[in-house]
C-alpha cells in the first residue's frame, strides 16, 4: 500500500510544470540530443532523489531502481540479442532442403565419385553393339575409349558419364563436383551402359535359324557380373548401395538384378515396369529420353504449321500402349490430322521431324509404359504436346509446370469420337502462341548437349536426394542388422503417405 502511495506521489512530481523563469542554460540543455535509455534512467533517478525529502521515498526509489537493474541483467543473460539469430532465418538444414527442392534455394556443392568400372561394362558394351551390327576391329584396336556411343533415345547414361569424365573447367555451373577420393563422396556414380547393353544383340525374326543360336553377348550375364563387382566394393557395403546412382532409363534395363539394386538412386524414364518397393519418386529421378529428331530452328508462330495434330510411331504396343490402336481408329480420317505407323529408322526420323515442325499439336499416347520419346521430340519442335497417358511421371516436375506448355487429356475422354480434335480446335491462336512461348523457354531442360541443359538438371535432381539418403543410411546403422522398412511408405504413384 505504501508503494502505491509513493508511486502516486512520483507521478504528481513528474507532471510538475517547468518554472517560467528558467535560465538560458537550462533552455539550451532541453535542445540537446535525446539521451540514451540508460542515461535517462540515471538522470531521472538523480532528479527524483533530489526532489524527494523523506527517507521512505528514497528507500522506495532505490528499491525500484535495483529491481529494474536486476531485471535488465536477467533478460540480457537468458535472452541475448545476437545477429546470428537473424542469420539462421536464411540458412536451411538438410531436412528442410528436401521440401525446398524447387524454390531456387542454393544447395552446397554435392560431391560425386565416378567408379572406374571394368571396361566390359562401359566401352566394352559399345564395342559389342558395333560388332553385332557388322563392324570390324583389328587386333591392334585396344583403345576402346575411342569408340563412339551410338545414338538412341536412352543416351542419358552416356551423357552423364561423359560429363563426369570432363575436366573441371568444362563443367562450369554443374551442381556436382567430381572427387577422386571416395572418402569425400556424397554419391557414387556407376557408369554401366545398361540401356545399350539391353539392345546389343540385334532383333532376330522369330523362327529363323539365327534366332535359335545362343547370342554372342549376354546382357543378363553383364547385369549379374556388375552387381557382383559392386557388392565387393567397400563403399557399397558401407551404405548397402543407398548412395549409389545407376542409370536404368530403358524400362527393361537391369530387370534381372533390380531387387539387388533397388536401394540405389535409380535414374529412370518412368515407373511402368517397377514395383512400388523397387522404384519411387521419393528416392529416384525421372529423366527425359534423348530426343531423336532435330530441334526446331525457327520462332513461335502458326503460319507454317498447317497440320492440327501429328503423330508418327508404332501403332501396336503392349499393355497401356493399347490406347494407340484406338486413337488410330478415331483420328486417321480426321481433317488436318496426320497419324502414321512408323518404326525407328533414319527415314522415319526425317519424316517425323518434318511433321512435328509443321504441326500445331503433337500427340503423345502411352507406349509399352506410360512415357515415350515423342514427348521430348515434340518439346524441342515447339509442337504442343497432347498427353494421353494417365499414369505418366514427368521429369523435373518440381521445377516445371507442364500444364503451361502441354495439353493433358484423360484417356476415357480421348477415346470418345470427335472429343480430342474439338478440344484442340477450340483453342485460340493467342493460346497456341502462349503454349509455344512456354515451350521455347523450357526446351533447354530437354537438350542433353546444352551447356546448362538436361545433364545439369539431372545432377540437380540427384543432389536434392542427398538429405533423404543420409537419413536412411544413418537410420539403418542403428537398427542392429534388422531389415528396415521405409517409414515414409514409399510409393511410385504420385503421393507419399504417412510422411
Amino acid at each position: 500500500m505504501e508503494i502505491r502511495r509513493t508511486y502516486s506521489r512520483l507521478k504528481k512530481l513528474m507532471r510538475m510544470p517547468y518554472t517560467k523563469n528558467m535560465n538560458e542554460e537550462a533552455k539550451a540543455k532541453t535542445r540537446k540530443p535525446k539521451p540514451s535509455f540508460v542515461s535517462s534512467i540515471t538522470t531521472t533517478s538523480q532528479t527524483l532523489f533530489a526532489m524527494a525529502r523523506k527517507p521512505l521515498l528514497k528507500q522506495t526509489l532505490a528499491t525500484l531502481f535495483l529491481l529494474f537493474v536486476l531485471y535488465a541483467i536477467f533478460n540480457a543473460f537468458f535472452y541475448p540479442t545476437d545477429s546470428s539469430a537473424f542469420d539462421s532465418t536464411f540458412s536451411f538444414n538438410s531436412a528442410s532442403s528436401v521440401l525446398l527442392a524447387g524454390t531456387g534455394a542454393k544447395f552446397p556443392t554435392v560431391k560425386v565419385f565416378l567408379y572406374d568400372l571394368p571396361s566390359r561394362f562401359t566401352h566394352g558394351v559399345i564395342r559389342h553393339h558395333a560388332l553385332a551390327r557388322g563392324a570390324h576391329f583389328s587386333e591392334q584396336h585396344d583403345d576402346v575409349s575411342l569408340l563412339k556411343y551410338p545414338g538412341h533415345q536412352h543416351m542419358a547414361e552416356w551423357y552423364l558419364f561423359a560429363d563426369l569424365s570432363r575436366n573441371d573447367s568444362g563443367r562450369s555451373g554443374s551442381p556436382v563436383v567430381r572427387v577422386m577420393d571416395p572418402e569425400e563422396a556424397d554419391f557414387f556414380f556407376v557408369p554401366f551402359f545398361s540401356s545399350l547393353s539391353l539392345i546389343v544383340n540385334p532383333p532376330r525374326p522369330p523362327g529363323s535359324a539365327a534366332s535359335l543360336e545362343k547370342p554372342i553377348y549376354s546382357d543378363e550375364e553383364n547385369q549379374e557380373a556388375l552387381v557382383e563387382w559392386l557388392e565387393e566394393q567397400e563403399y557399397w557395403k558401407r551404405s548397402n548401395g543407398r548412395d549409389h546412382v545407376i542409370v536404368a532409363s530403358d524400362p527393361n534395363a537391369m530387370y534381372r538384378v533390380i531387387d539387388r539394386i533397388k536401394n540405389c538412386v535409380l535414374l529412370v524414364s518412368d515407373f511402368g515396369r517397377l514395383r512400388p518397393d523397387q522404384g519411387s519418386l521419393v528416392k529416384d529421378v525421372v529423366v527425359p529420353y534423348s530426343h531423336r529428331i532435330r530441334t526446331y530452328p525457327g520462332d513461335v508462330g502458326v503460319a507454317d504449321r498447317k497440320t492440327l495434330l501429328f503423330f508418327m510411331g508404332n501403332r501396336y504396343r503392349k499393355e497401356g500402349g493399347k490406347i494407340r490402336d484406338i486413337l488410330f481408329q478415331i483420328l486417321e480420317n480426321e481433317e488436318d490430322v496426320i497419324i502414321k505407323h512408323g518404326a525407328q529408322s533414319r527415314e522415319s526420323r526425317r519424316a517425323a521431324s518434318q511433321g512435328m515442325h509443321t504441326s500445331k499439336f503433337c500427340l503423345h499416347p502411352a507406349g509399352d509404359t506410360p512415357s515415350a520419346c515423342r514427348l521430348f521430340d515434340a518439346i524441342v519442335s515447339l509442337c504442343i504436346p497432347v498427353i494421353v497417358s494417365d499414369s505418366i511421371e514427368l521429369p523435373f516436375e518440381d521445377t516445371l509446370d507442364y500444364r503451361k506448355f502441354a495439353v493433358f487429356v484423360e484417356t476415357t475422354s480421348a477415346i470418345k469420337p470427335g472429343y480430342l480434335v474439338s478440344k484442340l480446335r477450340a483453342l485460340s491462336k493467342q493460346r497456341i502462341l502462349q503454349y509455344q512461348k512456354e515451350l521455347k523457354e523450357v526446351k533447354r531442360y530437354f537438350e542433353y548437349e546444352e551447356p546448362n541443359g538436361t545433364v545439369n538438371e539431372i545432377w540437380r535432381q540427384v543432389s536434392k536426394k542427398l538429405p533423404l539418403i543420409k537419413l536412411m543410411i544413418n537410420r539403418e546403422k542403428r537398427l542392429f542388422g534388422r531389415e528396415s522398412v521405409c517409414s515414409c511408405v514409399c510409393t511410385n504413384q504420385t503421393t507419399v503417405i504417412n510422411l
